[in-house]
């Protein structure tokens, strides 16, 4: 793991390790970093699933037979 000096804003900071649970400045810049990479990565996924990635799967879906029974 490499070390490196920032300024980073500490309200910013502190806000964010509200929000991860996280109790040190490393734990929240890194739980910070994990979810930027996940939330792309999903949604990369989803743009990918929107523009036809699973064709097979995707198009119209027929009701339930039960749908609209009262």
């Amino acid at each position: 793991m490499a070390r490196t000096v920032i300024d980073v804003d500490d309200e910013k900071l502190a806000a964010a390790a509200e929000i991860f649970g996280t109790t040190t400045k490393v734990a929240t810049v890194n739980a910070a970093l994990e979810d930027a990479i996940k939330r792309r990565r999903r949604q990369s996924f989803l743009d990918w699933i929107g523009e036809g990635g699973l064709p097979d799967l995707t198009g119209p879906v027929d009701p339930p037979a039960d749908h609209g029974a009262a």
